[in-house]
């Protein structure tokens, strides 16, 4: 019998990538990765504002490319033996959309109008309507459906970011039928069906970012949502009401998209999640291990049986829901509004000279200016790691804090800046990145501590993503902050594993996702040991940090 083979579809922050992968064995036959070129040019965006939106010809563009390139690597036999595909998102990512399920940037007179475009997680313009929600919520005399999310509604989620969408746009909002999390558009196209009444709906993505549940019989009740605003009425008979597990077939492969791809109208479509829950999937994830993808931010994934955890709702975080990450398991989410996007911005904070002085100089051929910008950028993360871990550990150290971007977990608060102290005329550039580096440990810290505290175990520690598998420094640095150890995920691409694993489920090949894990999975290729010495005197900074953003926190208008 002929191996059957499953393509995982998944989409990050900057690019979509690609990834076939054998059902029996777990082997990556073929994979393709398309950085989004309108995404790249920062169009769309104003990160003054933190306003981040992407067009949806980059992920059309994207979808094809990845995976006929993906294809043209593999045999005809492979080909011919491809029997689904799954696809995962970032979110909440949510887009406006017509009656046919068209996003409006697709439609004539919004083509350059980024209220009809993707609302990108990070997009943090709706800070005062997740404010209103969360007020709401606690005083309407209703149910307060912010019980599962945490307890706390968060700007980068999706009724926040609609509602912002639909007051500051009335075009917009006039030519709206529905909202559609990216995760739920993409398989919906490829199936060939994209009405918006039937489109299936993620489970992961209304569970955690949608007040979604089975208790309040779907989404929040019409009364409360035109409390909120008028401007809401009518819109939830135009959403869903039913939600699905990534184990769930949307359709088959649309003939349309069959041709594009060159692939059968046999192979079926999975429903959608979000990138971190098939990431926790394709990390062999299992009960009370913390699943950490760490990239330009974090997702903390954690999963419990539900007799276990029962009706005990854990604060702060980003909800928890039955099946959102493991069908028949309670999926906890958990994060930092950024990680890497951390190191990055310092990196670009340092690269001014480059690009405002050096490549002006007259004197210098363009060929010679090219060569040092390209050079500098790509050794700066490296370099300052090297000379950062020189440095001696000491408790007077400079310390900073991770909310360049605003907190997600614990306790949300997307208001939040990030900010430094200790500063000396001796505070370099390595001092400063070893003090961001820190923070982000401190802030992975104080996830782990709440999960804790609310009497969530954590029995082990399991690591992808791009800064797992590129930065030992970085990795070092969590592990003897956390006093744990650390798994590192083998695969360099574990969320699009993840949906491939669940696109095996999808096509019958695995009966369930442990089973899919058991049979793809690629195992751990590292384990970072906290060194006790210095997890003693992290324990008397983490201290410092946390006083340091009680003293913020408690500053910030």
């Amino acid at each position: 019998m002929s191996a059957k083979y499953t393509i995982g579809l998944d989409y990050g922050s900057d690019s979509v990538r690609s990834l076939i992968v054998n059902t029996q064995t777990g082997e990556e036959v073929g994979t393709a990765v398309f950085h989004y070129p309108r995404w790249k040019e920062g169009k769309y965006c104003d990160p003054t504002k933190n306003q981040f939106r992407q067009h949806p010809k980059d992920y059309l563009e994207g979808l094809e490319k990845t995976i006929v390139e993906a294809l043209e690597g593999v045999s005809d036999k492979v080909r011919k033996n491809i029997v689904a595909i799954s696809v995962d998102t970032t979110g909440s990512t949510p887009v406006a959309v017509n009656r046919e399920g068209v996003p409006l940037s697709l439609t004539e007179g919004f083509e350059e109008n980024p209220n009809a475009m993707f609302v990108l997680w990070k997009d943090h313009t709706a800070v005062k309507e997740a404010e209103e929600i969360n007020r709401l919520s606690r005083s309407w005399g209703g149910e307060d459906y912010t019980k599962y999310e945490g307890g706390i509604y968060s700007s980068e989620w999706f009724w926040a970011k609609i509602l912002h969408v639909m007051r500051e746009d009335e075009a917009v909002r006039n030519a709206a039928h529905s909202w559609v999390e990216h995760c739920d558009w993409i398989p919906a196209v490829l199936a060939g069906d994209t009405d918006p009444g039937t489109m299936k709906r993620s489970r992961c993505a209304a569970g955690h970012k949608a007040m979604w549940h089975e208790d309040f019989d779907g989404l929040p009740s019409e009364a409360f949502l035109v409390q909120l605003d008028p401007l809401l009425k009518g819109i939830k008979e135009r959403l869903f009401k039913d939600t699905h597990t990534c184990d769930v077939k949307v359709g088959n492969l649309s003939p349309e998209w069959a041709e594009k791809l060159g692939l059968s109208t046999d192979v079926v479509i999975g429903a959608g999640a979000f990138d971190a829950h098939l990431g926790a999937v394709g990390g062999e994830v299992e009960p009370y291990y913390l699943s950490k993808v760490m990239g330009t931010s974090t997702c903390d994934m954690l999963i419990a049986p539900p007799d276990e955890i029962g009706e005990h709702m854990v604060g702060g975080i980003c909800g928890q829901v039955d099946g959102s990450i493991l069908p028949g398991m309670v999926g906890l989410e958990a994060g930092q509004s950024a990680f890497g996007d951390i190191y990055a911005w310092f990196s670009k904070l340092l690269m001014w000279p480059v690009e405002e002085i050096i490549s002006k100089m007259d004197w210098l051929e363009d060929a010679s200016v090219d060569r040092i910008r390209q050079e500098t950028a790509e050794r700066m993360i490296v370099s300052l790691s090297e000379a950062a871990a020189k440095i001696p550990l000491e408790e007077s150290s400079v310390v900073a804090l991770d909310w360049m971007n605003g907190r997600r977990t614990p306790d949300a608060n997307q208001s939040l800046k990030g900010a430094i102290r200790g500063l000396t005329l001796g505070s370099d550039a390595p001092r400063i990145f070893r003090a961001l580096v820190e923070a982000t440990a401190f802030g992975s810290k104080m996830i782990n501590d709440r999960f804790i505290s609310e009497g969530v175990r954590i029995d082990g520690i399991i690591a992808l993503g791009g800064v797992a598998k590129k930065s030992e420094f970085v990795m070092q640095i969590v592990a003897d902050v956390l006093n744990m150890p650390i798994k590192v995920a083998r695969s360099e691409q574990a969320c699009a594993l993840g949906s491939a694993m669940a696109a095996s489920v999808v096509a019958g090949v695995h009966k369930d996702i442990p089973s899919a894990q058991k049979a793809m999975g690629g195992g751990f290729e590292k384990e970072y040991l906290p060194d006790p010495g210095r997890a003693a005197v992290y324990a008397a900074l983490y201290e410092k940090y946390k006083r340091f953003g009680a003293f913020i926190e408690e500053s910030t208008d």
